[in-house]
């Protein structure tokens, strides 16, 4: 019965400059190939980025570790090329359900609104995940992956941005040799050891309590849907989460407490009779990996320390209730490669890289705040908030009020980053939540009578949705606009969206909208334009095309104010 899952081992070549090969210097190092890290190496070589990979293990991570995947990080995945095997492979899920002692109290629904490619959720064990990067990695061209290469010293140059660079001492399995790059990304996980040789601190909370996961192999009937129990009659006085994944693999989490020892809860006769209360002594199951742990809710004050760019956990960590780890970690990598690329490119000022710590620091207090309440309301502190969690599920059973106070973790949204400095305000009324600085909502499309979706036709770089009633019928002096910003040095690449499709000339894309859910979604009609950012997200949007504001918008967008 157990998973077939068959863990990979990845060769360790010897570097180049062990031997004697001379060394050069790298424009981008990543440390680190976990999800995020992979998947920032990833989205630099699509941008025709060569980048250099440091991994510190020869395989992927053992045991399911981060299981739900929100619909932003697909579109992300999707972006990158590993989408479709992702959603193949894992549990897509939409619904919720919280439990109080014996009775359902709450439910929820993640997307409901209809055409949309990718679910609300997926689950999908991370080594999946991370075995599909590599695989990705290893198509592209511009990715030298080294494994079994373990970054022991690391130093900047320089004193700032403008100037320097950063110099890595890496240990390998045939000895010790030097690297330099101008740019050093790390995603090397919460135990950061880079951000501990640079002295950096994280602040925040560490809550003082245990979980036990257990990866479960067994055959059940149950809906692929995420199961919260808050003192099941199975563990009383304790919490209980319940997902399934891939391979018939059933993710358990089990609260402990923090008196818990670790060790102890681990082994098979404590964690056996926990699984049994809970699945019934009749049912057939194996043990696939177990684990215990604790959480914390902290983050760096700074994601950008000179020349060195920090991403994922090694920024910043979460509880896991509410799957906003790897889902802001891989956010975290959209949201810097594309500014970084301009930058490196001498399309946009260093001060473009501000922007993303201002973005994703915010995102990141976001997420702090979310998962804080959520851990909160999964463990009282004291007997009074105690009272007041279950005097709330209670009511809840009855009472929408109730519900939503309701907190087993609010789930992975991508933040609206309305307060960024790349935007440029609106100016004119629109309805909906499609703001400057919202990620861009999907929609069906149809582009030379195929069918597709919005978002697999945008993004890496910059583009400018325009809503016409005809596409044939644009006039010479909206054309010469479109021209202007192709060749502009941070080129913008026109497109026409039609309720009924179309030609146009000049070869400009046409989008069809499909089902009339793009011109729901962003309030358009004939004229209204959008201006999106490769990682798309929106950067400005009006009621008609302007070419000086269109011009400004994009100077605002890349740094440049």
């Amino acid at each position: 019965m157990l998973s077939t899952y068959v863990y990979p081992h990845f060769d360790y070549l010897t570097p180049p400059e062990l031997h004697g090969g001379a060394g050069r210097r790298h424009p981008v190092i990543v440390v680190g190939a976990g999800p995020v890290g992979l998947a920032t190496a990833i989205d630099l070589a699509q941008q025709g980025m060569p980048v250099l990979l440091l991994d510190d293990d020869a395989s992927v991570s053992v045991g399911s570790r981060g299981v739900c995947y929100a619909k932003r990080t697909l579109e992300v995945l999707d972006r990158l090329g590993v989408g479709d095997r992702c959603f193949a492979k894992g549990v897509s899920w939409n619904v919720g359900r919280t439990f109080f002692r014996e009775h359902e109290v709450y439910n929820f629904q993640l997307l409901s609104q209809p055409d949309h490619k990718r679910p609300g959720m997926i689950n999908l064990q991370q080594y999946y995940l991370e075995e599909f990067l590599v695989r990705r990695a290893q198509e592209l061209p511009g990715i030298d992956l080294r494994w079994q290469n373990r970054v022991v010293g690391v130093q900047q140059e320089g004193q700032d941005g403008e100037g320097g660079g950063v110099t890595l001492q890496v240990e390998t399995p045939d000895g010790v040799y030097a690297l330099a790059c101008d740019w050093l990304i790390v995603a090397d996980g919460a135990r950061s050891s880079i951000r501990r040789m640079l002295k950096l601190e994280v602040e925040g909370r560490v809550f003082m309590d245990r979980f036990l996961i257990a990866d479960v192999v067994m055959k059940a009937d149950f809906p692929a849907e995420r199961w919260f129990w808050f003192d099941p009659p199975f563990h009383p006085g304790q919490s209980v989460l319940l997902h399934r994944q891939a391979d018939n693999v059933w993710r358990i989490d089990f609260q402990l407490g923090w008196q818990a020892d670790p060790d102890e809860e681990k082994k098979p006769e404590k964690v056996m009779p926990r699984i049994k209360a809970m699945l019934g002594e009749d049912r057939e199951f194996e043990l696939e990996w177990v684990s215990v742990y604790t959480f914390q809710c902290r983050r760096m004050s700074s994601f950008r320390q000179q020349r060195v760019l920090f991403v994922g956990d090694a920024a910043h960590q979460v509880s896991p209730f509410g799957a906003r780890g790897a889902n802001s970690g891989i956010q975290d990598a959209d949201n810097l490669v594309w500014k970084l690329k301009l930058v490196i490119d001498g399309q946009a000022p260093d001060s473009l890289l501000a922007s993303y710590g201002e973005e994703r620091e915010f995102a990141a207090d976001e997420n702090l705040l979310n998962s804080t309440r959520s851990s909160d309301f999964i463990s009282p502190k004291s007997k009074t908030s105690l009272s007041f969690r279950n005097a709330v599920l209670t009511l809840a059973r009855k009472y929408p009020f109730a519900r939503a106070l309701v907190n087993s973790g609010r789930l992975s949204v991508p933040a609206f980053l309305c307060g960024s400095s790349l935007n440029t305000p609106d100016g004119e009324a629109f309805n909906g939540q499609m703001w400057p600085g919202a990620a861009m909502d999907d929609a069906p499309i149809r582009e030379q009578g195929r069918d597709g979706w919005l978002l697999d036709a945008v993004g890496e770089h910059f583009m400018l949705l325009c809503s016409v009633d005809d596409p044939a019928a644009v006039n010479a002096s909206t054309m010469a606009v479109f021209s202007a910003l192709a060749a502009a040095p941070v080129p913008v690449e026109a497109v026409l969206l039609a309720s009924g499709g179309g030609a146009a000339g000049a070869g400009l894309r046409v989008f069809e909208d499909c089902r009339g859910r793009y011109a729901e979604r962003y309030d358009a009609r004939p004229g209204t334009v959008y201006l999106l950012r490769p990682d798309q997200h929106v950067a400005a949007r009006w009621r008609r095309l302007d070419a000086a504001a269109v011009a400004a918008a994009l100077t605002r967008a890349i740094g440049k104010h």
